[in-house]
């Protein structure tokens, strides 16, 4: 199983500079390359200044790439409706090239009205954007110079410089969200990316399986591949984690009560009374993985035989508050201790 690390360079106190938590980030980064892990994914995160400062991916992506080897660097996800296709295209190019090859392009919609609104984007027009956008992205790396003529965007002989290292591109993961979603990804034969906050992980199978059943019937190879981002905490006991994890885990609900609220959404809208009035024991049994080595190893082998899931992006720090002394042991201890407790897949 891939070991991903989902990181959205938080603000560890409200009044921590901009600078300090650049700095802290990519020292932690860093670390984890030496604790084996096998990738990072950085989230996009626009208009709120008080929890992150993660709102250009890419520009990190290159800084990461010049301070490690090893390690994948992966958007997570870049949200394609907010940008400009041949840009992105030329950015991620060039990322790819500094890294010699290291880029996964994770992308997705978001579901995020306010950053929609404050980049002067309907959200009605985002699923539109999002395909035309991914279509001149894969064009731009792949075409020596290309023509395109759509809704929102038109190129006549346009080139992206330079062109990715990887051929014919960097790996493409599409994140879904929606329930019509997953068929036509499915189809499209997209690897997937999935995530658990207002549902639950059992209720990912039915949608796994219209995923897999699409893929198949389109006449993919393979069975089409599935990284679940998950919310998670290792400490050397299961009461130990579970403590540690409380406060920022139910303050991360908190929040999310708020995002739907206001979220586009219907199926997520639908979900916020459940999400009210959710306790830690409902979190714990079936929305996160919390415990010690033995149990976290016991539970990601169990979602692995349930879901086919082919890798984690471990969300450390679901709520923001959690001390970083407690997300770095817990990191190391999921890379050193809980891999190799992990049963083979089946």
């Amino acid at each position: 199983m891939e070991i991903g690390w989902y990181h959205e360079f938080h603000r560890q106190t409200t009044n921590q500079s901009d600078a300090d938590a650049f700095a802290m980030g990519l020292d932690q980064v860093c670390q984890a390359e030496d604790w084996g892990l096998d990738a990072v994914w950085l989230a996009e995160i626009h208009q709120q200044a008080e929890r992150s400062v993660m709102s250009a991916p890419l520009s990190v992506l290159a800084t990461i790439a010049g301070r490690t080897t090893r390690l994948k660097l992966g958007t997570g996800v870049q949200v394609l409706p907010l940008t400009h296709p041949l840009r992105l295209a030329e950015e991620t190019a060039t990322v790819d090239q500094i890294s010699r090859g290291r880029l996964l392009m994770g992308v997705g919609r978001s579901g995020n009205p306010r950053a929609y609104a404050a980049y002067g984007v309907p959200y009605s027009e985002s699923r539109d954007r999002f395909y035309e956008t991914l279509e001149v992205l894969k064009l731009a790396w792949t075409q020596t110079s290309f023509s395109f003529h759509g809704k929102y965007h038109n190129f006549d002989q346009a080139r992206a410089v330079p062109r990715p290292f990887q051929t014919p591109h960097p790996p493409i993961r599409i994140a879904g969200a929606s329930e019509d979603t997953f068929p036509v990804l499915g189809a499209l034969g997209y690897p997937l990316f999935v995530a658990v906050r207002s549902g639950s992980l059992a209720a990912l199978a039915p949608d796994l399986h219209a995923y897999r059943e699409a893929y198949t019937a389109a006449g993919h190879t393979g069975k089409g591949e599935v990284h679940l981002r998950l919310t998670l905490h290792v400490a050397e006991t299961d009461a130990e984690a579970q403590s540690q994890a409380y406060d920022s885990i139910m303050a991360g609900y908190q929040k999310l009560v708020s995002q739907l609220e206001g979220s586009p959404n219907a199926r997520r809208r639908a979900e916020l009374e459940t999400v009210r009035t959710l306790t830690y024991d409902d979190i714990m049994r079936d929305k996160v993985v919390i415990g010690s080595p033995d149990t976290v190893a016991a539970r990601l082998s169990e979602l692995q035989d349930e879901l086919g899931i082919d890798g984690i992006l471990a969300e450390l720090n679901f709520g923001a508050i959690l001390p970083t002394d407690h997300m770095m042991r817990s990191l190391h201890l999921l890379l050193q201790e809980v891999r190799p407790r992990m049963r083979p897949v089946k």
